[in-house]
C-alpha cells in the first residue's frame, strides 16, 4: 500500500518539465521559506511573537533530534534505492524513514499554529505541500512523510504544554536581544502566550 500511494504520486513527475521545475523549487526552498517566515516575526512582530519564534525552534530542533534517533534506530532505504522512481532531485541514499524536512517544517508550523492561527494556519498549508513534495520528487513513501507529522505533532504538543517551563529560554533571549541597540523592537507583555 505504502509503494501503491508512492507510486501514484511519484508518476506524474518527469512528465511535466515547467510543474516540476515549480516542485524542485518548493521542496528545496521549503525550509528557507519557514526560516523567513520565523525571521520576519522576529523583526517585526511584537514580543508574543518573538516567544512564538523561539519556541518553534526549539520544537524544530526537538522534532529533528527525534527523526535522528528513530533514523538510528530503523533503517528504511529511501524509494529511489530499491525501485525505479522519477527522482527529480539527487538525495544520498540514507533513511528514508522520517522525513527530515517534512518533521521539521509541521514542528515550526504546528508551533506557530498554536499561538498565531492565521499565520500558522497558512505555514501548515505550505507545510502539507512540502510533504506532498517529497513524495513527488522521489525521496520519500507517503508512510515516512506521514510518520514524520505525527513525530511533529507529538513534540509540538509537549512543547507548547511545557511553554512556561521553557520561559526563561525566549525572555533570556529576548533581553539580549532587546539591549541591542540598533535592532527594530516591538515590546509587548509576554502574558497573551500563558493564558
Amino acid at each position: 500500500m505504502n509503494y501503491k500511494l508512492f507510486q501514484y504520486i511519484n508518476q506524474m513527475a518527469g512528465h511535466f518539465p515547467l510543474l516540476d521545475d515549480v516542485m524542485v523549487f518548493a521542496t528545496q526552498k521549503a525550509l528557507v521559506v519557514f526560516a523567513i517566515a520565523l525571521l520576519l516575526m522576529w523583526i517585526f512582530g511584537k514580543e508574543n511573537y518573538k516567544y512564538s519564534v523561539v519556541y518553534a525552534a526549539i520544537t524544530g530542533v526537538l522534532g529533528l533530534f527525534i527523526n535522528f534517533i528513530i533514523g538510528q534506530i530503523y533503517f528504511e532505504p529511501r524509494p529511489f534505492v530499491t525501485h525505479k522512481v522519477h527522482t527529480l532531485i539527487a538525495h544520498a541514499a540514507d533513511a528514508s524513514f522520517p522525513s527530515d524536512h517534512t518533521t521539521g517544517v509541521f514542528s515550526l508550523a504546528l508551533a506557530v499554529f498554536f499561538f498565531h492561527r492565521k499565520l500558522g494556519f497558512g505555514l501548515l498549508l505550505f507545510a502539507i505541500l512540502t510533504g506532498f513534495l517529497r513524495i513527488y520528487v522521489g525521496h520519500h513513501y507517503p508512510f515516512d512523510v506521514l510518520g514524520s507529522i505525527i513525530a511533529a505533532i507529538i513534540v509540538s504538543i509537549f512543547i507548547y504544554k511545557i511553554r512556561s517551563l521553557l520561559q526563561p529560554i525566549p525572555r533570556t533571549i529576548i533581553n539580549i536581544y532587546n539591549r541591542i541597540p540598533i535592532v527594530p523592537k516591538n515590546i509587548e507583555s509576554e502574558k497573551e502566550l500563558n493564558h
